[in-house]
């Protein structure tokens, strides 16, 4: 097991390269989410407000 975490001496330096990998995937993961929920309450927000228009009038053909 020792030489599987060691991977011949180069473990110092890959494992850290695993653990930052992860890191930043985790944190891109839940920064697209939280960025998400926040257009997302903007557009509910915007549309709560929003005043209704007109609706266009249908000629009637003669």
């Amino acid at each position: 097991m020792n030489e599987i975490l060691s991977m011949g001496g180069h473990g110092a330096y890959v494992w850290p390269a695993y653990g930052i990998t992860l890191a930043v995937i985790v944190f891109n993961a839940w920064a697209a989410r939280r960025k998400l929920a926040i257009a997302l309450d903007e557009a509910r927000r915007s549309r709560a407000t929003e005043q209704p228009r007109n609706q266009p009038r249908v000629r009637q053909l003669q």
